[in-house]
């Protein structure tokens, strides 16, 4: 993934493909778009192939507050609630889409997850930084869909620390203040959830800190592969663009 966000050879789209169309088909990840709600109907059409094929497969949908604003989040909704498929829609609810809060595009009292419910699907709001929950509602939905229940929708209230598109903050523009970024860094997920693995004598502090360790040098490792690794050839840009008939 990293060698693919360089756009080196060794990258999971031959470095073609760059930070916004990832995929590992191994992993069973069909791939990333960068326009915003694209990847729903990418994966409500996986659960339709997954219930054709009489394979035992859930698909997880994930996508954020802005993605719920356009057209296709809808008719998805309604085609996967019409085929009853198995699939889980998770929108990371972080508040804002690029720089708009979400109180000047939705009305008030109307919440995402009471759209999808709308559209007659199991539906479900939760805190998004609270690990364990995330885990439960995320565990029970796969067996509800898997199940053959039909979808289940998952609206995780969280935050987004950085900027929109970048490793940069970007908190001198002033679409948010100061009080609500501090609010919710003390709502920090792997801060609050370390906490509560010591307190609760799961865990202690050396053990937490040799896994964030082992870790960052995992991550290290990547990047370092990933800078080393050679561009594409320039001659191999024309390959790839379209699937091979092998009729």
């Amino acid at each position: 993934m990293m060698a693919e966000i360089y756009g080196k050879s060794a990258g999971c789209a031959g470095g073609k493909g760059g930070s916004m169309h990832l995929i590992d088909l191994e992993a069973g990840f069909l791939g990333s778009a960068p326009i915003v709600g694209s990847t729903i109907p990418i994966g409500v059409g996986a659960a339709l192939s997954a219930q054709m094929r009489g394979e035992d497969r859930v698909v997880m949908v994930y996508l954020g507050d802005g993605a719920a604003e356009t057209g296709v989040f809808s008719e998805s909704l309604s085609f996967a609630a019409l085929k009853n498929l198995p699939v889980v829609f998770v929108c990371e609810n972080n508040l804002y889409s690029v720089y708009s809060p979400l109180d000047v595009r939705q009305p008030q009292g109307r919440s995402i997850a009471g759209l999808a419910r709308a559209h007659g699907i199991e539906s479900h709001s939760a805190n998004g930084n609270d690990v364990e929950k995330v885990y439960e509602l995320s565990r029970d939905a796969v067996a509800t869909a898997r199940g053959g229940a039909g979808p289940v929708f998952l609206e995780l209230a969280t935050y987004r620390w950085r900027e929109h598109c970048g490793p940069n903050f970007d908190n001198h523009i002033g679409y948010r203040s100061k009080g609500e970024f501090e609010d919710w860094q003390l709502k920090d997920p792997v801060r609050l959830y370390r906490d509560r693995l010591i307190h609760e004598g799961v865990a202690d502090k050396d053990e937490l800190d040799g896994v964030e360790a082992a870790l960052t040098a995992s991550m290290d490792e990547a990047v370092a592969f990933a800078q080393s690794s050679p561009f594409p050839d320039p001659m191999q840009a024309a390959l790839n663009l379209y699937a091979e008939d092998k009729a």
